[in-house]
């Protein structure tokens, strides 16, 4: 009884010791985002006032989930919480600082500047498949491996570009 009960501590440690060295830590974002000022980046470059400006006030933010939840998005976010902090919140903090002045010139343009950067995006990669690039070393299409990042940039500018479009009253 004794070597069984010494057996399944150590089992207990080992498995212990191996995921919180193989498991990535809790990403701890508020801090993050705290020490890099993003809030008062934010107001400084006045991204809230021109969301207003073109067109998101807060009853229309209010407006669109039930709407969200109708196409089943809360429920994926929620279902990802895990994948969503440890994953995206640590990108999107950490970009942030050089995204956010991008993002606020972007605004002062309109959705006409998503719908540039959408075709921008999607023009390098389809550049980058014609001409049959490959990514040094690796032997891989340049198209295919800027493509994880293109295509979702694509789609994510062209979808703000429409969706900024549409709350123009």
């Amino acid at each position: 009884m004794y070597m069984l009960h010494t057996f399944v501590l150590n089992f207990s440690s080992l498995t212990t010791a191996l995921a919180t060295s193989l498991l990535p830590p809790t990403v701890r974002s508020p801090t993050r985002v705290r020490e890099l000022g993003l809030l008062e980046k934010t107001a400084e470059l006045g991204i809230l006032s021109k969301l207003e400006k073109n067109g998101l006030t807060l009853e229309k933010a209010e407006a669109l989930l039930p709407k969200l939840e109708e196409l089943g998005l809360l429920s994926l976010v929620a279902n990802n919480q895990q994948l969503l902090i440890n994953g995206v919140a640590p990108l999107a903090v950490e970009g942030a600082p050089l995204l956010l002045p991008v993002v606020a010139g972007a605004l002062d343009i309109g959705p006409a500047a998503f719908f540039l950067a959408a075709a921008g995006a999607g023009g390098l990669d389809a550049y980058l498949f014609a001409s049959g690039a490959e990514v040094p070393f690796l032997g891989l299409s340049a198209g295919a491996v800027a493509g994880l990042l293109l295509i979702p940039l694509t789609a994510v500018s062209a979808g703000v570009g429409v969706a900024l479009g549409s709350l123009k009253n």
